[in-house]
């Protein structure tokens, strides 16, 4: 579990708050194998003996006053007594870690009959859904990312093949030939389902097949895959073939019936389905279909926000269905592969809200599709999730965000679906009362709980044939992450203790609420209003010390380190598409699609995404410098023949066009470079596309885009060059017009 907080040392009182500017708030990851400076946990057994306090219900942990026979809350300072059971343990400090760690994983131990433990078979259960209504190049990159994905399974697990289009096929691969049932989607939604049930079809148990003894005959089934003809798809709704292109895509329908195929065996053969579901386009035949003719309207020309009107959903449907999939056990990746409207503000809620991610490619040709699943299969994940995070009385969470789910009955209590150990969340802080921390010598503590369960492999007896396949028990943990924080004693101490990356993540957080509520071009103002606001406090500040003349505004936080990439962060943010306008060429669907995407980075990777990290190297084997602007300028004052550019989903390797023709292009395998470059794509959730640029032989212009110093911020592009500058010279003549209103003068 990794907590990163916007600032080390916190703000004393409201009014302390009020005058730094700065966001106040935690990133927390609570599944990642280690904490913020890589220690992993403590490991303990038996956290159901945890001794809890009687007031706030926190959990007893290393920061607690103990005496004899009881202890004292470090978040309340109620006085609790301890149980005989921990008064005995306790004798044993060196068997106890919640005496001496901070960060401890427990195993909890649960009755079989509640559906856990060693006893009970909860096999993992994964499902292909794939569209046939689709192109003979989106299918052949589906068969290849299927047939990655098989690698990826670990031994035991089930997998079931299904396809949709205006029809759902049932693939059988446990004989000795593939056999597919198809079922027939009704064309209407206003019809009442399928004519036959899919357990009818085909029983579940002969759809799921284990993987270790049929995955030559699945790869064999995938390759049987064609696209629906427009001949059949015509008949089927009715149309002439010669007018059917493509369409007859039944999604909505195929989901909703396959969700509730797999909610039979919830509980008994499997603890949590996980479908990964194949676009080409939007849902168009059946339940669930999206009218993609909203992309189209002329919004200019009614006096419409585009960005207003294409950000919220347009049913409710996929919303509904995914609270369906919770309630079955079932958590659906979208992987949608199109350059067209398909809607994905209406379709996203079916995977952020049942636990899963949405991908989007905007072709086959250059996916990273095979790559992206292989990769989610092979890291570890946690379901069933409830995280659960407590403070001392005098601040308490304010908004929480997230792909999670607020429990309905309990306060900053958030349910997570599935979790692995790059998903990210954030919480920002308020004071209970106007008068702040009421003991400013004593840290103020936040206590993270996050219980979860994981499906693991028994170990079987040597010897031991009674079973044809691996067996997996459900363990059910407890990760408990206490932190102290001290109040700083002037606005000095705060802004010397900022994580701008930090700050980074609750602010994007934010601007994509007010986005998808208020519209971009208001996301855009709050972000610019609050950098003037943070500049102006600070310049206040300054302004204190008589040392520094008040006719100087410092927009550059020259006395402040840790604030100093705040501007081009903010600068980035409103470069990018995330904010851009509809009417600059940004895609609805791509919009929505990084929305979801840096709603569940950390920090650090947002950051990358946001404002790319740009290294110069001399040589392939030797690092120049570690951080450069992002602008020409950059590179001609480095004299670097060599650049590597970070922007998180794509790295480019850039040869200036002024490099020595004897330096090897590409760098070599065995290089620093190559070296540095194989560490960031495995440190990531999704694989970044690999790009090498000569420049003056290649096309730059990948690379060039991404010198953001020299864009201006309203889309113009390459205007006068002084992109940066501008954006500089605006917020400095706000901040002088807000110090002028608030001075009187």
């Amino acid at each position: 579990m990794a907590v990163r907080a916007t600032v080390s040392r916190f703000p004393v009182t409201q009014a302390a708050l009020d005058e730094c500017g700065i966001q106040w708030g935690i990133s927390v990851t609570p599944f990642a194998a280690a904490d913020e400076l890589g220690q992993p946990p403590a490991i303990a057994d038996r956290g159901d003996r945890l001794p809890r306090c009687e007031r706030c219900w926190a959990y007893f942990n290393t920061f607690c006053d103990v005496e004899r026979w009881g202890w004292a809350c470090a978040l309340c300072s109620t006085l609790n007594g301890f149980d005989d059971d921990a008064v005995r343990r306790f004798q044993r400090p060196e068997a106890c870690p919640e005496l001496s760690a901070s960060f401890i994983d427990f195993e909890i131990p649960v009755d079989e009959a509640d559906g856990a433990g060693e006893g009970v078979t909860a096999r993992p259960v994964y499902v292909a859904a794939v569209d046939l209504a689709c192109s003979e190049e989106f299918l052949e990159l589906i068969k290849s990312a299927l047939l990655a994905a098989l690698e990826a399974l670990i031994p035991g697990s089930l997998f079931g093949l299904i396809t949709f289009s205006h029809k759902i096929g049932l693939y059988d691969v446990q004989g000795p030939m593939p056999v597919v049932k198809n079922v027939f989607i009704p064309p209407d939604s206003e019809e009442d389902g399928l004519a036959v049930a899919l357990e009818d079809a085909m029983p579940l148990l002969s759809f799921l097949a284990p993987v270790d003894t049929c995955k030559d005959r699945i790869a064999a089934a995938l390759d049987t895959l064609r696209p629906t003809s427009s001949w059949e798809r015509g008949a089927a709704s009715g149309q002439e073939p010669d007018t059917v292109l493509l369409g007859g895509r039944g999604f909505g329908t195929a989901m909703s019936s396959l969700i509730d195929y797999l909610s039979s065996e919830y509980g008994s053969t499997f603890a949590l389905a996980r479908v990964f579901a194949f676009l080409s386009g939007a849902p168009d035949y059946g339940d669930g279909q999206l009218d993609t003719r909203r992309y189209g309207e002329q919004y200019a020309s009614k006096g419409e926000d585009a960005d207003l009107a294409l950000l919220p959903e347009q049913i409710p449907f996929y919303r509904d269905l995914a609270a369906v999939a919770v309630q079955s056990g079932v958590c659906v990746d979208i992987f949608a592969v199109t350059d067209e409207y398909t809607d994905l503000a209406s379709l996203k809620f079916l995977s952020i809200e049942s636990g899963g991610s949405l991908f989007l490619y905007a072709s086959a040709d250059d996916s990273t599709l095979p790559q992206d699943i292989y990769r989610l299969l092979s890291r570890p994940y946690a379901f069933g999730c409830v995280l659960r995070l407590r403070t001392s009385p005098d601040f308490e969470p304010g908004h929480s965000y997230g792909h999670f789910f607020p429990d309905p009955q309990y306060e900053n209590v958030q349910h997570i679906i599935c979790c692995d150990s790059f998903a990210t969340y954030a919480y920002d802080f308020d004071f209970t009362h106007a008068d702040g921390f009421s003991r400013h010598t004593e840290p103020a503590v936040v206590q993270i709980a996050f219980q979860y369960s994981v499906i693991e492999p028994v170990e079987e007896a040597s010897g031991n044939d009674s079973q044809s396949y691996p067996r997996f028990c459900l363990k059910r943990r407890l990760r408990i992450k206490t932190l102290q924080y001290r109040p700083a004693n002037n606005i000095n101490e705060i802004y010397d203790s900022v994580d701008q990356e930090a700050v980074l993540h609750i602010l994007v957080h934010k601007v994509i609420l007010v986005s998808l509520e208020n519209g971009v071009r208001e996301g855009r103002h709050s972000v610019h209003d609050w950098l003037a606001i943070l500049i102006t406090r600070y310049n206040d500040a300054l302004r204190s010390d008589p040392r520094n003349p008040e006719s100087h505004i410092d927009i550059d936080f020259s006395q402040c380190p840790h604030l100093q990439t705040i501007p081009q962060f903010v600068f980035g943010l409103l470069r990018s598409p995330l904010l851009r306008l509809h009417e600059e060429g940004i895609h609805p669907d791509y919009r929505i699609y990084l929305q979801c995407l840096f709603s569940a980075l950390e920090p650090s990777s947002l950051a990358k995404a946001i404002y790319p990290l740009l290294i110069s190297y001399s040589s392939p084997n030797k690092q120049a410098f570690p951080r450069h602007t992002l602008s020409r300028a950059a590179l001609t004052m480095s004299e670097s023949p060599i650049f590597l550019l970070d922007a998180f989903t794509n790295l480019i390797v850039y040869y200036s066009s002024t490099a020595d023709p004897s330096l090897p292009f590409p760098p070599p395998h065995d290089c620093l470079l190559r070296t540095k470059i194989n560490a960031l794509k495995q440190d990531r959730c999704i694989t970044p596309k690999l790009t090498f640029v000569r420049g003056g032989q290649d096309d730059s212009s990948l690379f060039e885009n991404y010198l953001i110093e020299e864009q201006d911020v309203d889309g113009s592009g390459y205007a006068s060059g002084n992109g940066f500058i501008a954006f500089r010279e605006g917020i400095r003549n706000e901040v002088a017009e807000i110090l002028k209103e608030e001075s009187g003068s």
